[in-house]
């Protein structure tokens, strides 16, 4: 896929709150237009999802996954609005799919404004003391850079879905919200490994268990 200018990305996303792979073939589509690549994504229906995510989500199901002979198991719970696309095989799919991504993905925030603020701040500090001695402007961005690639590590939305490395979790909920036309929400997971070390004990406080509303 050809880079498109980031700010591009982010801009089409506040716009259409499509998923960040969707607005960037959008914008390669449009060759880097704007509004002709906001046209597209809502002739694909994919634009139309942001209207649906403010809708409320209280039907859905609770699902668990127990992966390698018992040594790793996952319980989620993902929301949709009514218990007819909650019985649905494709809506199902995605949930089953959803907990073999946190086995696998092992994420321990559902979303970035979930990450406490003290924790953002920490690495944040690290990161610049990584870079000290570079001119500010360029440490600014290398900082904003590396706390992408934080988030992309510790957070469900924005890691790349082990099905599809070209598209993040939320990049999927939006095309599911879209298929079904009805709001999803992965309301909250835990996820277990036998023997493994609580190495996120240091942010329990802040990160709710990681049980947190999305």
């Amino acid at each position: 896929m050809a880079e498109v200018n980031p700010l591009l990305v982010k801009q089409l996303r506040d716009r259409t709150n499509a998923g960040m792979m969707d607005c960037k073939r959008a914008l390669v589509e449009a060759e880097g237009d704007l509004e002709k690549a906001e046209d597209i994504l809502r002739k694909k229906g994919i634009a139309g999802a942001a209207k649906k995510a403010a809708r409320t989500a209280k039907e859905g199901v609770v699902a668990s996954y127990i992966h390698m002979q018992g040594k790793v198991g996952v319980l989620v719970e993902v929301n949709c609005e009514t218990d007819f696309v909650a019985k649905n095989d494709i809506f199902r799919d995605f949930v089953k799919d959803i907990t073999l991504h946190i086995a696998a993905a092992h994420p321990i925030y559902i979303s970035r404004d979930k990450v406490p603020s003290i924790l953002t701040e920490r690495e944040r500090e690290i990161y610049r003391a990584q870079v000290k001695g570079k001119p500010a402007a360029v440490v600014e961005k290398i900082i904003e850079g590396k706390l992408e690639k934080f988030f992309s590590t510790v957070c469900l939305m924005d890691q790349a879905f082990i099905k599809d490395p070209d598209q993040t979790v939320k990049d999927l909920i939006s095309a599911k919200i879209s298929e079904l036309g009805e709001n999803i929400i992965i309301r909250r997971f835990s996820r277990y490994a036998v023997g493994e070390e609580l190495e996120t004990e240091l942010s329990s406080k802040g990160k709710e268990e990681v049980t947190a509303k999305a």
